[in-house]
């Protein structure tokens, strides 16, 4: 039986996006503690990878980001540091290429009231090839580590943009190629 991920990552988004809907408070009717999410991402990525190791197509992205730990009542970017947020989401293979389902930290310090660094660490489960001769990076297992750098630009209290490089290896810990894949994108983020 074959899987196909494109299509349970094209309704992970759409699920996404009808439970974003639902987040999103009508004036007067919900408490912040009501919120399901801190912040929704939604953006697109490409392979900057060279040689054979370089994957085709677009990559459309939601990220789903939670504030499990108090990252929204930190001030000053040594509580920003202790108070990480949790993020989940999906990177979705177009031309054939993989799409990867992440979670993991991340760690979003203020530079000031408009601009802010982030870093985030995890796992990825994705859909690319493990080993063969075919273009496109050979990944040696299912289960990597995916790990992002980004810097943003807030527009106001509730948009964002933000440039990311992610990239996702299993660092040498399981048999097999480790060509990783590394991309980069821009993704425009609404903070509940």
């Amino acid at each position: 039986m074959r899987v196909d991920f494109g299509r349970i990552g094209l309704r992970f988004l759409s699920m996404a996006s009808l439970a974003a809907a639902a987040a999103i408070p009508v004036a007067g009717s919900a408490s912040a503690g009501e919120q399901i999410f801190d912040e929704l991402r939604f953006g697109a990525s490409a392979s900057v990878q060279p040689g054979h190791s370089r994957e085709d197509g677009v990559f459309p992205e939601i990220t789903a980001l939670f504030d499990p730990f108090g990252y929204d009542t930190a001030v000053g970017w040594q509580q920003q540091l202790r108070h990480p947020r949790v993020h989940l989401g999906t990177s979705i293979g177009t031309s054939g290429e993989a799409t990867q389902f992440f979670t993991g930290f991340t760690w979003t310090v203020d530079l000031n009231e408009k601009l802010f660094a982030e870093a985030g660490f995890g796992g990825v489960i994705h859909t690319g090839d493990l080993e063969g001769d075919d273009d496109g990076p050979e990944l040696g297992c299912r289960v990597l580590f995916h790990e992002y750098l980004g810097a943003g630009y807030r527009f106001n209290a509730r948009w964002n943009v933000m440039a990311q490089l992610a990239h996702s290896s299993h660092a040498n810990l399981c048999d097999g190629p480790n060509d990783g894949m590394t991309r980069a994108g821009l993704q425009i983020g609404y903070k509940f």
